[in-house]
């Protein structure tokens, strides 16, 4: 990677609803270039993708409820953490599960803020690799020019304080830079290094956002030489596998 970076937000998007074609509006209010990666954030796209859920609406089993009291958690939030999750990873103060798509973070993803409504909560998209190429198929064919999606969430790590965006889904992007075999500046030979690319850009994006005021989406330049023609491997490819995972 060579020369200058660049984050711009995108303004004038409306509120998302379901069904809304979000790729469209996207390219309409950011008009964006050959090169450019569109990063996301995560709520729009599960606004556009109807995963609104109501907790009135939910009826809790005898295993959430039970869950629920040992955690401080509303038995309801508590059943849909469960439908959306392959297996708990742990339930001692936290809940952090393992969703259907292998993403491992606390409540599946599920959050109310920044959402509509009385008891109105937003499930993360059910395949977050699928949204991204479909976001950027629509981005692409309303612009110029190849481009990269970057659809991001924030998580907290497990060894440090603090949450920082990550990317749940991207197309367009190799997502990892594998550095295993390459020399060093000293011509020692690399043995673990990978860097993260689609992480760093989802956390670089949302310096600029600000959720509170309706900015989702950022513009990040200066990556062309990332964007692919395939969609490639999508985000998936930076899930540890749970051999080489120390927490489960």
């Amino acid at each position: 990677m060579s020369g200058p970076v660049g984050i711009e937000p995108v303004a004038g998007l409306p509120e998302i609803g379901p069904g809304d074609p979000l790729g469209r509006l996207i390219a309409a209010a950011a008009a964006p270039r050959g090169g450019d990666v569109v990063v996301i954030a995560q709520k729009v796209v599960s606004k556009a993708e109807g995963r609104q859920r109501r907790l009135a609406g939910v009826e809790p089993s005898a295993r959430a409820r039970s869950l629920a009291a040992g955690l401080g958690k509303d038995p309801r939030l508590v059943e849909l953490i469960l439908a959306e999750a392959r297996r708990i990873v742990r339930a001692e103060r936290v809940l952090i599960v393992e969703t259907h798509t292998g993403l491992v973070c606390a409540n599946a993803g599920i959050d109310s803020s920044n959402v509509p409504g009385e008891d109105e909560v937003l499930l993360l998209p059910a395949d977050p690799d699928a949204s991204a190429r479909r976001l950027r198929a629509e981005i692409g064919t309303a612009t110029a020019g190849r481009v990269a999606v970057v659809i991001s969430d924030s998580f907290g790590r497990p060894w440090r304080v603090g949450q920082t965006d990550v990317a749940i889904g991207c197309a367009g992007l190799d997502p990892l830079d594998d550095r295993r075999g390459s020399p060093d500046r000293d011509g020692r030979e690399l043995r673990a290094t990978e860097v993260a690319i689609a992480d760093q850009i989802a956390a670089a994006a949302d310096l600029c956002r600000d959720k509170a005021a309706g900015l989702p989406v950022a513009i990040v330049r200066g990556l062309g030489d990332r964007v692919t023609a395939a969609d490639g491997p999508g985000a998936a490819a930076l899930r540890r596998a749970r051999e080489a995972d120390l927490f489960r």
